[in-house]
């Protein structure tokens, strides 16, 4: 037969749990517009019953209940829907930091409109026409010579641009890696502190959510793998342990953080003189930035410039200033070549319109206008050489002008594997900008979308609900009365037995 004062601790018992779920439900209300949280919820089983069934056992037949139990606290989380909101994070990061940086170039190149690049040609070759219509006139000379000078001030203008962009997307790449090493040190810091906790039987919750932050801050820059290994000691069965984040590299994965022995392999990166990424270091490993998988660093990797597995200088920006030097370089070659055989209006040959260029590298900042010509504008090569009966040119013949304004369609620079004209290399660098900056914000927005539907589940699971704890908070206050009102009515038939028995005839 059970005790008499059983039904005070069935009753006790019902008020510890009850008050246990109240206090969870307090804890979740109050962090319902916190970052990451997650809502928790307590575990509550039936406590051992007494007597335990078993052959020899004596007392009453069956078993009497002994009440309830809060086991456990525990977050409402699922950790597929945690994997693949990672995997979209990746894609979002990566697109993002491309997107972002086609945006400022498209900013920067400023097609089709009347300050671009293409519209300042225009006017340039217009003039060339008016000294081919009028070459005696310094009106149409001189406005020859402020056209050019705004050729060359707008190649200055696009390519100091461009690298200034680059020079920020270069600092904005080193404060991500900055950012990845700060994550892992934190990460690390977690994992120290759980690994305190779960040896004693406890399930630090919040803990777990603040790394679970972390490693959905970390997945943006690169796709991690992660390992969970169990704490020792009297660790809960549903305990999560430390973690070890590996990097999912191409050529096999790249311990980050290391959960067991706590050590951080932080990574940084290697640069010439130019700040392009020649190798990226990630504790002893050493990969190349070609290879580096997919998330935003790669993304800021690419925008800013690296060297490829060739050696040669790759990137967004890397390769529009590329191509704004082989554009200024061939334009110049070919418009001094091409002067230098016409006739001056005082009978010279061989005169350079522009200073020479001897290489490629940086030419779209030193396009400038030989001194001979700003200071004469009658040294501009109007006349054609054959055009004279002594082969000195005439004055009122403007042929070689005519040639020279021809220049867009005559000049030849090699795209791929064939020769185009200047006009079709622009059109073709400028349409493959387009064509990346919309593909880059269409993947962004698809990546965003996906990302946002599996988050929308995610918290649907995990992120509190204040209708839903307020209906809990009702039911769990009614039952915790109840089990009050239990110690009540126990107090009466304990006062029954203890003043009322044994007291009849008196």
């Amino acid at each position: 037969m059970s005790s008499t004062f059983h039904g005070l601790q069935v009753a006790k018992r019902g008020m510890d749990a009850q008050q246990a779920a109240l206090y969870t439900i307090g804890h979740n209300v109050s962090n319902a517009n916190t970052p990451g949280y997650t809502r928790q919820r307590v575990s509550l089983e039936t406590f051992p019953a007494y007597p335990a069934p078993g052959m020899n056992q004596t007392g009453t037949a069956g078993q009497i209940g002994m009440g309830v139990e809060a086991s456990t606290v525990e977050r409402i989380r699922d950790t597929f829907l945690d994997t693949q909101y990672r995997d979209e994070t990746i894609k979002v990061g990566y697109w993002d930091a491309r997107a972002g940086a086609l945006e400022k170039m498209e900013e920067i190149m400023n097609e089709p409109t009347e300050d671009g690049l293409s519209a300042v040609f225009n006017q340039f070759f217009e003039s060339i026409q008016d000294v081919a219509s009028h070459p005696s006139e310094a009106g149409a000379r001189s406005v020859m010579i402020e056209r050019a000078e705004a050729v060359g001030d707008t190649f200055s203008y696009l390519s100091t641009s461009l690298k200034t962009i680059q020079g920020d997307l270069q600092n904005e790449r080193d404060v991500a890696v900055t950012q990845v090493n700060s994550l892992l040190e934190q990460i690390n810091n977690v994992n120290q502190q759980i690994q305190k906790v779960e040896p004693n039987g406890y399930l630090p919750n919040d803990l777990y959510d603040e790394r679970d932050r972390l490693l959905d801050e970390i997945s943006k820059f690169m796709p991690v793998s992660l390992e969970y290994t169990k704490s020792s000691g009297n660790a809960s069965a549903t305990s999560e342990g430390v973690v070890t984040v590996q990097l999912q590299a191409s050529q096999g994965p790249i311990t980050l953080l290391d959960g067991k022995t706590h050590q951080v392999n932080a990574i940084s990166l290697a640069t010439n003189q130019d700040s392009y990424v020649t190798e990226i270091h990630i504790g002893d490993e050493i990969r190349n930035p070609e290879s580096f998988p997919q998330g935003k660093l790669k993304g800021l990797i690419e925008a800013s410039g690296y060297i490829d597995n060739s050696g040669n200088k790759t990137g967004v920006y890397a390769s529009m200033i590329d191509d704004l030097d082989e554009m200024a370089y061939e334009f110049v070659n070919w418009f001094n070549d091409k002067h230098q055989q016409g006739v001056t209006l005082d009978g010279e040959t061989g005169m350079s319109f522009f200073n020479e260029i001897s290489q490629r590298e940086g030419a779209a900042t030193e396009i400038v206008i030989a001194d001979k010509i700003k200071q004469n504008t009658n040294n501009i090569a109007a006349a054609s050489a054959s055009s004279g009966d002594d082969g000195t040119g005439r004055k009122g013949d403007g042929q070689n002008a005519q040639l020279l304004s021809q220049f867009r369609q005559k000049v030849l620079i090699n795209s791929g594997n064939q020769a185009v004209s200047l006009d079709g290399f622009y059109q073709s660098v400028i349409g493959q900008m387009s064509v990346d900056a919309q593909q880059a914000n269409r993947l962004k927005s698809n990546s965003e979308t996906l990302q946002g539907a599996v988050e929308q589940r995610r918290q649907s699971i995990s992120a509190v609900s204040l209708d839903e704890e307020m209906t809990n908070m009702i039911q769990f206050q009614h039952a915790y009365n109840a089990s009050a009102r239990m110690v009540t009515m126990i107090d009466e038939i304990l006062d029954k037995i203890v003043n009322g028995l044994g007291t009849g005839g008196r």
